[in-house]
């Protein structure tokens, strides 16, 4: 939870300009510095926003599919209302709030057609959260995404990440981490689960929901594919994003914020500041880097004098601590 918040603040500055600008505006990337206000941006406010429905899933008994799409519509609802809601939010996850406020059913909130990486950025508290099964894992995983990302790439971009997160923390050697997920991928290519999706495939042009959930996991098992053919052999002074995309669409994310991280397993502030100093959608692959150095190495790999001013601090946290407990 600390590692997703420090890529966030980290890479919220570098958003939007490429590398040459970035090092002349901040100087060399492994040198790059923690802004001094530290806030984050609706990456990590989602998150949260996930955490607390997660949260407060767990306080009223195990959330079932149902129970949980309405406890997360009312929090994403409650983000999209908030003050703080000026972090440069995503067009999508601001369209899909604006119709969870209705009475319409979140199905018809999803944005159908949008994989952008406004899901699987925040997915990281089902890595963690103790207690699931794969399946539950999984479910909860892609219904999370379902509520504002609709498209079957970002639904399993979502579930992937999720993965990633708990077999990091579960002591995974980052080495063999992409081969488990494409092994994963292909086993979950024909897999579409109704009881936590519902009839949310209805609303694309697939034939069928086979058809809609292979489409998703084949872009997801193609970016695979060349995260596995580059991450052994990836100059780590080139743009990450050269290797495996810019990051603004969900499987992208995923691939270059895992690029990043293994790159530098044992090294997560270097994992951060390389995810940072790119020229795709920064904060985001950060978040996502830092998500996967913090389940790896776990809180203490951060350094206090980061640690301390981050937007959240206490909050994040206090989740971390919760779960660890269990």
């Amino acid at each position: 939870m600390l590692g997703l918040a420090l890529g966030d603040a980290l890479g919220r500055r570098t958003e939007f300009s490429d590398v040459p600008m970035i090092l002349r505006w901040y100087g060399p990337w492994r040198e790059l510095a923690l802004p001094e206000d530290a806030k984050i941006t609706d990456d990590t406010q989602m998150t949260l926003a996930l955490a607390r429905a997660l949260r407060a899933g767990e306080e009223r008994g195990v959330a079932g599919p149902e129970r949980l799409a309405d406890l997360l519509r009312e929090e994403f609802v409650g983000w999209y209302r908030s003050p703080d809601n000026n972090r440069a939010p995503g067009r999508t996850c601001l369209n899909a709030c604006a119709f969870l406020m209705t009475d319409r059913p979140w199905q018809d909130a999803s944005q159908i057609h949008s994989k952008g990486c406004g899901a699987n950025m925040r997915v990281a508290p089902l890595g963690l959260l103790p207690g699931l099964t794969d399946a539950q894992r999984s479910g909860a995983a892609q219904l999370q995404s379902a509520l504002t990302h609709g498209h079957p790439t970002a639904l399993a971009a979502s579930d992937l990440t999720a993965r990633a997160v708990w077999l990091l923390a579960e002591g995974a050697d980052p080495a063999g981490l992409v081969g488990q997920l494409r092994s994963y991928a292909y086993e979950s290519r024909d897999r579409y689960d109704e009881r936590w999706l519902g009839d949310l495939w209805t609303r694309s042009q697939d034939p069928d929901a086979a058809h809609f959930a292979r489409r998703g996991w084949d872009e997801c098992l193609a970016v695979l594919e060349r995260l596995d053919a580059v991450q052994r052999t990836a100059d780590p002074e080139l743009d990450p994003c050269a290797y495996t995309g810019d990051g603004w669409i969900a499987e992208e994310a995923l691939a270059t914020g895992l690029l990043c991280f293994l790159l530098f397993p044992d090294e997560p502030l270097t994992a951060l500041r390389r995810a940072a100093c790119t020229r795709g959608d920064s904060d985001s692959i950060a978040c996502l880097a830092g998500a996967f150095a913090g389940a790896h190495l776990g809180a203490d790999a951060w350094p206090a004098d980061w640690v301390a001013p981050i937007e959240h601090r206490d909050e994040l946290l206090a989740f971390g601590a919760l779960w660890d407990a269990v």
